[in-house]
């Protein structure tokens, strides 16, 4: 019903209205197909492709042999 009645007030307008329909539509169409590429990556990856994101991201960080010292991986040292 609603293509319809969309089909007939085009019909009744001019070229320069119609022109402006043209674009309107255009740029409805171009923002619809950018929706898709928009979206964040771990979104639309896959829990196999995002593993392979984050290992790619670990390997980037600098390598040292800097480590914490092991009393503070103990539990109780935490609240001290």
């Amino acid at each position: 019903m609603l293509r319809d009645t969309l089909k007939q007030e085009i019909d009744k307008l001019n070229e320069s209205q119609l022109k402006i329909i043209a674009d309107f539509i255009a740029s409805v169409k171009l923002q619809t197909q950018l929706v898709p590429t928009s979206l964040p990556f771990w979104q639309s990856a896959t829990p196999a492709e995002r593993a392979q994101d984050f290992r790619g991201w670990v390997e980037q960080l600098p390598k040292t042999s800097i480590s914490l010292p092991d009393e503070a991986f103990d539990r109780g040292s935490i609240y001290e």
